[in-house]
């Protein structure tokens, strides 16, 4: 399949940080995916496919400044959002498509990283976000306002906004469902220097992921699934992009 013609596009801001075990319920569904770096080459090539993830990196929304693709990258959320087109946003491109909502994105006390149960809203326990009952991976140091018109789905004592959706076609989730024990380690040495500045043990990092990360992950699939099931995702000619 060209480039240009899978039916998923991944934004990627850091090698490192991929779709993980979502690239598993992807494969199942037999929906190819392709990678677009931001750094690298126009966002604009995601604007009409039929599914767009946005994934986490080390950089801020805040920072258009610094790096002005990010700028691209809310116009083609807000693009998407307006036409109804299926958008999931994890940690970065959760915090990207509050932006592209109006929504102001604010750093935190402290860093939340680590494994911690979330807390379902009303909304949340009536969402896909109910397959979630054990702790999910959070690695961010900003937070969320809610954006106008949204409900939040899920929250953490130290986080009132960990998601939300527009509609049934986007989702939004500050934490991340696709990390495994396979994928950590490369997180670890890609963020060691925040992890020794704010002093998070890389073992206790690594010994939590190995008890979490089965249970975490299988049920990150069981919420994607769900959603994509909801947006009809399996109807999609998966030939065009």
């Amino acid at each position: 399949m060209s480039r240009n013609r899978a039916p998923v596009k991944v934004i990627r801001h850091v090698d490192f940080e991929g779709v993980g075990t979502i690239g598993d319920e992807l494969a199942d569904r037999g929906l190819a995916f392709e990678y677009v770096d931001p750094t690298r080459e126009p966002v604009s090539v995601a604007r009409t496919a039929h599914l767009v993830i946005v994934m986490g990196g080390p950089i801020s929304v805040n920072d258009v400044d610094r790096f002005p693709y990010l700028v691209d990258e809310i116009e083609l959320i807000r693009h998407r959002i307006a036409n109804g087109l299926p958008t999931l946003g994890i940690c970065l491109g959760a915090q990207l498509i509050a932006r592209a909502l109006g929504a102001a994105v604010a750093p935190m006390p402290s860093p939340e990283i680590g494994w911690k149960n979330l807390m379902l809203s009303v909304a949340g326990t009536a969402s896909p976000l109910c397959r979630l009952a054990s702790p999910v991976l959070h690695w961010h140091g900003e937070m969320i306002e809610l954006p106008t018109g949204c409900e939040t789905l899920a929250s953490t004592p130290d986080c009132a906004n960990q998601a939300f959706a527009v509609g049934c076609h986007t989702l939004a989730l500050q934490f991340h469902i696709e990390v495994g024990h396979s994928d950590l380690e490369r997180w670890l040495v890609g963020h060691v220097h925040e992890l020794d500045h704010h002093g998070i043990s890389v073992a206790k990092l690594r010994d939590d992921t190995v008890k979490y990360s089965p249970a975490a992950t299988a049920e990150g699939r069981e919420l994607l699934s769900a959603w994509l099931t909801g947006i009809r995702i399996d109807t999609l000619d998966r030939s065009t992009g």
